[in-house]
Parts: structure tokens; sequence; C-alpha cells
């Protein structure tokens, strides 16, 4: 079959169906607030529980952490972002199942070969930009005191 780059573009346009841009942004906010929603229940639990605030905050971080990590291993986290697409983008929680994702997803090959040496492919970028950017903020700062 032969057809022109702008015929076979034409054949893709006529086919797609249209995205459902406002349902889909309103399923990200409400899932990303859910999670958010989640975590300060955590926080005033901690508080309660007789943490100061800097250490509810801490242990909130941490057990998001966890739970994203668990959750991404037991495949709940995937299904969840099927759904709620850039809503489990929430910073912490998105940050800790780009780092088990792929260590899940190279288990096969070992756990030196495959799972560490696969872990940080997408997460490691961010991880020596935030470290250069934090270092290079710092030594801005000390030469302006």
């Amino acid at each position: 079959m032969n057809m022109t780059d702008q015929a076979y573009q034409d054949l893709v346009t006529s086919m797609e169906r249209p995205s459902p841009q406002l349902r889909d942004g309103l399923t990200a906010f409400a899932v990303g607030g859910a999670i958010c929603v989640v975590g300060q229940i955590l926080r005033n639990s901690f508080q309660n529980g007789g943490m100061n605030s800097e250490s509810a905050g801490t242990w909130t971080t941490i057990t998001l952490i966890f739970l994203s990590a668990l959750f991404t291993g037991l495949n709940w986290y995937d299904r969840l972002a099927k759904y709620a697409g850039a809503g489990t983008l929430v910073p912490v929680t998105g940050f800790a199942n780009s780092i088990v994702s792929p260590a899940m997803d190279f288990k096969s090959e070992g756990y030196i070969t495959g799972m560490a040496a696969k872990m940080f492919t997408i997460a490691g970028p961010v991880l020596v930009f935030g470290i250069g950017a934090s270092v290079l903020y710092g030594l801005i700062l000390c030469l302006l005191r």
C-alpha cells in the first residue's frame, strides 16, 4: 500500500478518538489530592502521637515513600497510574515509584546487574541535577555571605 505522508496523517487523524482532557485533568487532580490528604492524615496522626512538627513531617515522608515502593512492588501503583495519570506524580510518591519500577522490571537479570544497575535509570538524572543544584546554591550562598 503506497501512501504519502500527508495521506497517512489524514488517515490517522480521522481514526483517532478525541482525548477526554477535562475528565483526565479532574481525575488527576482528585487522585493527587487524595494522596496529599493521606499524607496530611499521616502527619496529623504522628503529631497527635506526640511527635513535633519536624519529626512528624520526616516520618510522613518516610511512610509515603515506603507505601509507594510497596504498592509499586505489588503492581497496585501502576494500576492506579493508568487510571489517574499525572495524579500519581505527587513528588514523593511518584519519585519512589520511578526508582522502584525499573528495579522490578529488571530483577530477572540479577540483584547487581539488574535491580541495582537499573534502579536509578529514571531517577538518576533527577538526583544528579538536584544534588548538583544544591551544591551550586550552597557555594553561591557561601560566597554572598
